[in-house]
């Protein structure tokens, strides 16, 4: 197992510039996921740490050794494709033995390895067969055998499940992850999937147009985005946002939006960060909002209600926008209900209108906080509009 550092790395496709000045550290035996919209990157970076793509500058180290001059035989790696890159003509254990059988291994140590790997992951009575006599889901496991063996100090995953239904894929991306905690290799994974990104890494590096927007363990990005696009990004269903306007009255802040209801701003505001009048974007999740009486909150009109089972969705607008809210309880509302959504202030979030960052403080709110955020701070009951319009 090794650590890779990426320094610096910048790459050009002829004058179009696709990966613009990239800082990454992967910890010896993380499990890192690259995430973003098709585009932003990732896969161009993983091939440059794979050494299937030239790096126009910077410098990446696997082990503590720079790379970059190295062929991909040399860099002690073992990449799993989108696409299996199975041999059709081959056995299962043909496949998986090919690149050891390459490097002129022993026959004895070559099927002691080929049937350690069948055997975490249930290849067992496959070897035998053909690629085209699998389910897709096996296809992927020997895909991964066929990495396993190798054991490199580092794995490297280029959206291996985008090919497979979505049942599948949610047994797959467990498969994984206990694979990783089994073996604890570095890896690294490419995926456009925020689920996966969540539920498989210890560590999210989110990726647009050739930049790192946020990296940081999965629940802290979660809790505390740096910026309206990864509060959008990550998180299914996503974070609601609504325009409003900050204002500053008698020494206490709050938040107007264009209905002209006013709420207080998140418990973690930075009051050092906003100005009267600013343009913001206020942000809530789902689930972080609750049923409140009549002038509290946001008032909502339901446009759709999905009962999932487990949870009831309601989608709604306020202000000409979009909310979604995710409740444990069963409602029995209807399209034109009125409902009056309250945000948990502790965790609700404000971002600059202009620049798109957010203005909240890291970490927990100061117990005394600031004078306009010490009503929420201290679990009164928000404002409700008549109260924030005195």
């Amino acid at each position: 197992m090794a650590s890779v550092q990426i320094r610096g790395i910048q790459k050009y496709f002829g004058s179009t510039q696709v990966i613009r000045g990239v800082d990454i550290d992967i910890a010896d035996g993380e499990f890192t996921v690259l995430v973003g919209p098709s585009g932003c990157g990732k896969s161009t970076l993983l091939r440059m740490i794979a050494g299937l793509e030239e790096i126009t500058t910077g410098e990446i180290a696997i082990g503590g050794r720079v790379v970059n001059r190295l062929p991909p035989k040399e860099r002690d790696i073992a990449m799993v494709f989108q696409n299996y890159a199975l041999y059709p003509h081959m056995t299962v254990y043909d496949n998986m033995a090919f690149s050891l059988k390459l490097a002129k291994g022993d026959k004895a140590e070559i099927r002691q390895k080929v049937d350690k790997a069948s055997a975490i992951l249930g290849l067992g009575s496959l070897l035998d067969r053909y690629p085209r006599q699998l389910s897709g889901g096996q296809r992927q496991r020997v895909a991964m055998g066929r990495a396993i063996v190798r054991d490199p100090q580092v794995f490297l995953f280029d959206e291996p499940l985008s090919n497979l239904d979505a049942k599948l894929r949610v047994q797959m991306r467990a498969e994984i992850k206990e694979l990783h905690q089994r073996l604890r290799t570095t890896s690294v994974y490419v995926t456009h999937d925020q689920i996966e990104a969540m539920t498989m890494g210890d560590q999210i590096v989110v990726m647009r147009d050739g930049r790192v927007e946020q990296r940081g363990k999965p629940l802290d990005l979660y809790d505390h985005p740096d910026n309206l696009f990864v509060a959008g990004f990550i998180g299914s269903p996503a974070m609601n946002f609504v325009p409003g306007v900050l204002r500053r009255q008698g020494g206490e802040t709050v938040v107007e939006f264009p209905d002209g209801t006013r709420l207080p701003p998140p418990a973690r505001f930075d009051a050092s960060a906003g100005t009267d009048g600013q343009r913001v974007i206020y942000g809530v999740r789902p689930e972080h909002l609750s049923l409140g009486a009549p002038g509290q909150g946001l008032p909502n009109r339901v446009s759709v209600v999905e009962p999932t089972g487990a949870n009831t969705e309601i989608y709604s607008r306020f202000c000409e926008t979009d909310f979604i809210s995710i409740f444990r309880e069963r409602h029995d509302f209807a399209a034109g209900d009125i409902l009056n959504l309250v945000p948990d202030h502790q965790h609700t979030h404000l971002f600059d209108a202009d620049t798109g960052q957010s203005l909240l403080r890291h970490g927990t709110p100061d117990a005394q906080g600031d004078p306009g955020n010490r009503h929420d701070q201290h679990g009164a009951e928000p404002l409700t509009t008549e109260e924030t319009k005195r």
